[in-house]
């Protein structure tokens, strides 16, 4: 009960901050779970059934805000899902242990580059690759000769370590497609969603799903979502971004540790 009770409180607490980062979070989900002594295949299935919920509440109050671009989501989603595909495929010429420390140098990179200034002024309408999203009363445009090879290489590389993306998303909209904090954390909780879902559908086809396990957190992860959702809409830009790269970093060091310590 003790262990549950703890169990409960981190993964409330990893919502709330994995929300207010534009991530999902599901790596920590894994390892809380795994660490009270779940069987990894469940722990699996739970971690990705939590995240989708959290995802889910959060992208209803984002939603409800205007600070989801579903035009972006889709442009994002498709074009980093299709380059996954070739990642996937190419992992095989690498080895475990190539593939944590490459994933955990891109979690460094992903995290220093949120400090870095927006660029301003860099895709003008009706030029030539510059296509215009809509967000709420918002209109931002997006150079695709800058973003679509950053999406595609993200896309690829997410794939290859197989992870979701979620932890490049939102440097990738903020920095080569120019959209502001906010409306890059909202428009990542949608593809995040997305993603665990087809994830938890998986797991849950071969039966590694335990509802009565699950169900409870995924209530907590839910109030998480809402909160850290909420908490986003009031916190400063720059304190986001400070709250994203930490939070990258962190990965990073438990990524390499994970190498150095298992032999990949």
């Amino acid at each position: 009960m003790l262990t549950y009770a703890l169990v409960s409180i981190s993964i409330f607490v990893v919502a709330v901050l994995m929300t207010m980062a534009g991530k999902g979070g599901g790596n920590f989900y894994v390892v809380i779970l795994a660490l009270a002594g779940i069987p990894m295949y469940q722990a699996a299935a739970t971690g990705q059934f939590i995240l989708f919920t959290a995802s889910v509440a959060a992208m209803t109050v984002f939603h409800k805000r205007k600070t989801v671009s579903w035009p972006l989501a889709i442009f994002i989603g498709s074009t980093t899902a299709l380059a996954a595909l070739g990642g996937g495929y190419f992992s095989h010429l690498f080895s475990g242990l190539v593939l944590k420390l490459f994933f955990a140098l891109m979690l460094g990179i992903a995290g220093a580059v949120m400090f870095l200034p927006v660029p301003q002024g860099h895709a003008q309408e009706g030029k030539f690759g510059v296509i215009s999203f809509k967000s709420g009363d918002e209109r931002y445009h997006i150079n695709l000769w800058i973003a679509l090879p950053i999406t595609l290489l993200t896309g690829f590389a997410s794939g290859m370590v197989g992870v979701s993306g979620g932890s490049f998303l939102v440097p990738l909209m903020v920095l080569a497609c120019g959209v502001p904090m906010r409306i890059a954390v909202g428009t990542a909780s949608t593809l995040i969603a997305a993603t665990s879902l087809m994830g938890f559908s998986g797991h849950a086809l071969r039966g590694d799903f335990n509802a009565l396990y699950a169900v409870p957190l995924a209530v907590i992860t839910v109030l998480g979502g809402l909160l850290g959702s909420r908490l986003t809409m009031q916190a400063r830009s720059h304190h986001l971004k400070a709250l994203f790269a930490v939070t990258n970093w962190l990965a990073a060091l438990i990524m390499v540790y994970n190498a150095l310590h298992s032999g990949g």
